[in-house]
């Protein structure tokens, strides 16, 4: 069973983001689908062996569209939730049993009264309700709780219910049939109706409100388990959707090799020595150099100056407000085209941050024996721990995308101990995400939840 981000939904979060340019974390945009089963979808498969032979199958009712484990399920689900379809009960009036009874047997489970122990179809009543209703119970056990009941009113309806025989007629038929006993019509429906309705099937694709509400036991846990799983960790939630976005032209990036963002572009520092720029864009890169993990309104408010009120208290034509300004209309071009080109990021949390300058690289030479061991470490001597740095948070240039694969364990263990920060620079240990950091950032509901998103 794969669980899925809904399509529809995630055309509705990049349109968001490639609107605002928005840098968003991807791990918190995975939680929030978790959050509603509208946002998600479900794909179901046959399990294999390596040889390629199903080990457990899966069949599809096409009656109301429901995913089973076995045929047996199937038939007796058709069989109770659609048996007007099929067949038609009619009771006839026929003669009460002869003699006189002052008692009958009881379940003192279920309450169904089986009738006289000394009848000649209480035992086979009895069998029958054990299997039906408590096959998971012994024989015995189950015959153990079996009552003696002396109540005129029992005994009365009883043999009432015995002066009736109920006759089961076969609809859609060429011929009419009618078929004394449950027993006959599941033999009769699995020789001429199961073939058309009930269909082995590879896989199976459902919508999140669907697999909630599933009929099949086993299936059922099969969901909870793959949901509250992904809820601890949702890494395949992650994986789907950095697939969807990358397909809808987004780009990734990590912040301090440790949250992965989704964004309209990825990091490149902005040389403006080697890059002829206007003074209007080169302010904002210096504004918010000197300013760090400033918003947008603090930038404009900043930079521009804002557009002087109507006199003698005349509100602006059309609108009925005061607009931005000219200086702030520019401003605000220019982030935007900072931003689209991956020179400025910014978060969910409306803060600003320039693509720092990349390391420079190695020589060769350096990099052929920073991959052998020091003597100390060839000899078994300890070796000193670098001490983690307490730098800012960086957003590097060129950041590697999401990784898949065996990492994602690793990465894990790594990110439990991660702190609320969400910019806080942590070793590099693979695509893992903090949950904590990446909630705080993820995009606002109102936004998703649009006509065509899946909330």
């Amino acid at each position: 069973m794969t669980l899925n981000p809904e399509e529809k939904g995630v055309e509705s979060l990049a349109r968001q983001i490639k609107m605002t340019g928005r840098a968003y974390p991807l791990f918190g945009i995975a939680q929030m689908i978790l959050q509603k089963p509208e946002r998600q979808s479900v794909v179901l498969s046959v399990r294999k062996n390596a040889e390629g032979r199903v080990m457990q199958p899966l069949f599809f009712c096409a009656l109301d569209d429901t995913p089973w484990l076995s045929e047996d399920e199937v038939v007796a689900h058709v069989l109770k939730n659609h048996f007007n379809t099929f067949y038609q009960a009619e009771r006839t009036a026929t003669e009460p049993p002869k003699g006189k009874y002052t008692f009958v047997a009881q379940c003192g489970m279920s309450g169904v009264i089986l009738g006289p122990p000394n009848h000649h179809d209480y035992h086979s009543q009895l069998s029958k309700l054990h299997t039906e209703r408590f096959a998971r119970i012994p024989f015995e056990v189950f015959k153990a709780r079996v009552k003696i009941v002396r109540d005129e009113e029992v005994v009365k309806k009883w043999i009432d219910d015995q002066s009736w025989k109920t006759e089961y007629v076969c609809l859609n038929m060429p011929e009419p049939l009618r078929l004394g006993s449950l027993e006959a019509v599941e033999k009769h429906f699995r020789e001429n109706h199961k073939a058309n309705i009930i269909k082995p099937v590879e896989s199976c694709a459902l919508g999140g409100n669907a697999a909630r509400s599933l009929r099949c036991g086993g299936l059922v846990r099969l969901v909870r388990s793959v949901w509250e799983d992904q809820r601890r960790f949702p890494l395949q939630i992650a994986t789907s959707l950095s697939q969807q976005f990358a397909a809808l032209g987004l780009q990734f990036f990590k912040v301090n090799k440790t949250i992965t963002h989704v964004c309209v572009a990825r990091p490149h520092y902005l040389d403006m020595e080697a890059t002829p720029v206007s003074e209007g864009v080169k302010r904002i890169v210096e504004h918010i150099n000197a300013h760090s993990r400033c918003s947008r309104r603090q930038l404009l408010g900043a930079l521009a100056a804002p557009q002087p009120a109507a006199s003698d208290g005349q509100a602006t034509p059309q609108t009925g407000s005061v607009g931005p300004s000219p200086e702030q209309t520019a401003v605000s071009a220019d982030l935007h085209w900072l931003i689209h080109q991956g020179h400025v990021m910014e978060f969910a949390d409306g803060t600003l941050e320039t693509a720092k300058k990349p390391a420079p690289k190695p020589p060769k030479s350096e990099r052929k024996t920073a991959g052998k061991p020091t003597d100390a470490a060839a000899q078994g001597e300890p070796v000193a721990a670098s001490a983690p740095s307490a730098s800012p948070a960086k957003v590097e240039d060129g950041a590697a995308p999401i990784v898949q694969g065996p990492a994602a364990e690793t990465e894990r263990a790594a990110t439990e101990s991660l702190p609320a920060e969400p910019h806080k620079a942590t070793p590099d240990t693979g695509p893992s995400e903090s949950s904590s950091a990446a909630a705080s950032q993820t995009p606002v509901e109102p936004s998703v939840a649009s006509a065509d998103s899946p909330s």
